[in-house]
């Protein structure tokens, strides 16, 4: 989904050759492997919650043959990280669900060396296009709760947030540059519904009624309709660049 936004965060990171790469929320380890391709001759280390995709990020790195890299489930709030380990940190839009993100960052800054460096991508504005797709579901699933999936997306918005939160971590230098690009959410319409009905939402959509899901799937398609190109979905999206340093 973020994919086209990769330029933006790697040229905030700034990795060079030798740089030790820490990358949170990593998932299954495309950003971790892009960075254990700048930092030939260092270390890329990915980190995350979902042990699946965890297992996914090691195959895929195994086949590449990357040498370098390694990934560890847990949560960089409170992960024993290695104290001034690596010279950047870096996250594609993994950094927005912290239950305390000043501590989760403190955290994060800690395993920095002195003038390491933080890049990290976070939504900017969902825009009327997520707020049609939101509706969309909202409409047919009127018990569905996502306030806290939101409330951490949508603080995460406000750069003034992010900044008082960077600052309270110990952070400076800290800045926010708004980019644009395009999410693709799937091959065509109905596609892009299933997988944000089936795999982004799943657990919040696990106790709906069938028939409900159903009329949900299909309203979210016709949503999605207006915004088939080619061969993908492909909506519109806001983001933050945010660079700063562990001080």
């Amino acid at each position: 989904m973020a994919e086209p936004a990769n330029g933006h965060l790697f040229a905030g990171a700034a990795i060079a050759g030798s740089d030790h790469v820490l990358d949170i929320g990593c998932g299954t380890g495309h950003t971790t492997r892009i960075a254990a391709r700048h930092a030939s001759s260092g270390q890329a280390v990915g980190i995350d919650l979902s042990a699946p995709m965890l297992e996914l990020a090691r195959r895929i790195a195994a086949e590449e043959s990357l040498a370098n890299i390694t990934f560890e489930r847990g949560d960089a709030q409170v992960h024993p990280l290695p104290s001034g380990r690596f010279d950047v940190a870096i996250s594609r839009a993994g950094i927005m669900f912290f239950d305390d993100p000043v501590a989760a960052f403190a955290n994060i800054r800690r395993s920095l060396r002195r003038k390491g460096r933080l890049a990290f991508l976070c939504h900017r504005d969902g825009g009327e296009q997520m707020r049609g797709v939101f509706t969309a579901l909202a409409r047919h699933l009127p018990s569905l709760d996502l306030d806290g999936h939101r409330k951490g997306v949508a603080d995460f918005t406000d750069a003034g947030h992010i900044r008082r939160v960077l600052d309270q971590a110990g952070f400076t230098g800290i800045a926010t540059s708004p980019v644009e690009y395009l999410t693709v959410l799937g091959r065509d319409a109905m596609d892009a519904a299933g997988f944000l009905l089936d795999v982004q939402l799943a657990g919040f959509v696990a106790d709906a009624e069938s028939a409900a899901l159903t009329r949900a799937r299909d309203a979210l398609a016709s949503a999605l309709r207006p915004y088939e190109s080619g061969d993908a979905v492909r909506l519109p999206a806001s983001a933050w660049i945010v660079t700063a340093h562990s001080g």
